[in-house]
């Protein structure tokens, strides 16, 4: 069985060149798309680049825009993705352009080249970074492996230890690691990454506090009416850890720490994280019910008009900044690869 991403780029490629996309497209492309990216840099000279596939370089955010628009798509601001969500379907489709997190490449690399093209773009922020107290632990992970050759750590109670002298070794346990972080409840996933930290002599709040925007950065990109800043929680946890009311807390809180930082009302939301482990149909409805008119997930699809996506369960197309290819976005746009997104429900939902 072929490798998924191979399989799936191999599919892409041929609906390009059969031209299988555009018979399809009116059928599938929605009223259009909105594009999820997070870190905009330089490309970097390190072999160790687990992150990789999150970043995109300032060229490839520049020909993606000019792109974009030689495809006659309207780039268009959230606000306006989310009517035309409801409406009639128009003429032409919309890509909204949305940035997660709050990397620090955003003001440095990123705004320099969406400013220039005078188009809008929505930025969800974990509000806990700009305040300087955010735990980015991937980063910490990252810079853990790329610098030893072995690690020890406490895994489920008990010592683990993993020789990781190859590139491979490294990328095979980075994946392990982080998608055993990632299910560990906030307080655990803290204490094991400040024990990574202690150990191998990683500062993960330092690393964060590097790599994060401050409040000032925020308010220089509140001074353009381009820019529409979304709430992503407070800590950035995945919610389908937390209890629901702790799910509901990190929701409110955020949005409501990016307003009185930001003065201006905060309408739209983005699910830490964003797949369909990381949120529920649940979280859906305190989305709904915390009084956001949108929230965005990771889960890639196209945005269907007249009411056919729900507002608060909203698909992304996320770009794998390890393809450089304008042909594999053109088809994702299309949206003939995928299939309407549908949030996971909670064994405790009792909602339709």
């Amino acid at each position: 069985m072929p490798d998924n991403g191979i399989w799936r780029r191999a599919k892409a490629e041929f609906a390009y060149f059969s031209g299988a996309f555009r018979l399809r497209e009116g059928e599938a492309g929605g009223a259009g798309a909105i594009l999820r990216f997070a870190r905009v840099r330089p490309p970097q000279r390190t072999r160790f680049q687990p992150l990789r596939s999150q970043e995109i370089t300032p060229e490839f955010l520049d020909r993606t825009i000019r792109a974009l628009k030689r495809w006659r798509y309207d780039i268009v601001g959230i606000d306006e993705a989310c009517r035309r969500a409801v409406t009639l379907p128009e003429r032409r489709r919309f890509a909204c352009l949305t940035f997660d997190g709050a990397s620090k490449d955003i003001v440095t690399h990123a705004y320099p080249v969406l400013a220039r093209h005078g188009v809008p773009f929505t930025l969800y922020l974990p509000t806990a970074f700009p305040d300087g107290v955010g735990l980015a632990w991937w980063l910490a992970l990252e810079d853990i492996i790329a610098r030893e050759d072995r690690i020890s750590m406490m895994i489920e109670g008990r010592e683990r230890h993993f020789a990781i002298s190859s590139l491979s070794d490294k990328y095979e346990l980075f994946d392990f690691l982080s998608g055993w972080l990632r299910k560990l409840p906030q307080p655990e996933l803290t204490y094991a990454v400040n024990d990574l930290g202690t150990r191998y002599a990683a500062d993960a709040a330092q690393l964060s506090r590097v790599a994060s925007l401050e409040w000032a950065d925020l308010v220089q990109l509140a001074a353009d009416p381009n820019v529409t800043f979304g709430s992503a929680t407070v800590d950035y946890p995945v919610l389908s850890n937390l209890r629901d009311a702790d799910a509901q807390r990190e929701m409110a809180m955020g949005r409501a720490v990016a307003e009185s930082a930001l003065r201006r009302e905060v309408r739209h939301f983005a699910y830490p994280f964003g797949d369909r482990d990381a949120f529920r149909r649940s979280h859906v409805v305190m989305a709904e019910e915390t009084g956001i008119v949108s929230a965005v997930s990771t889960i890639s699809g196209v945005v269907e008009a007249q009411g056919g996506t729900n507002l608060h369960a909203l698909p992304r197309i996320a770009w794998d900044g390890r393809v450089r290819s304008l042909r594999m976005m053109r088809v994702l746009l299309s949206g003939v690869m995928f299939a309407p997104v549908r949030p996971t429900r909670s064994a405790h939902d009792t909602t339709a």
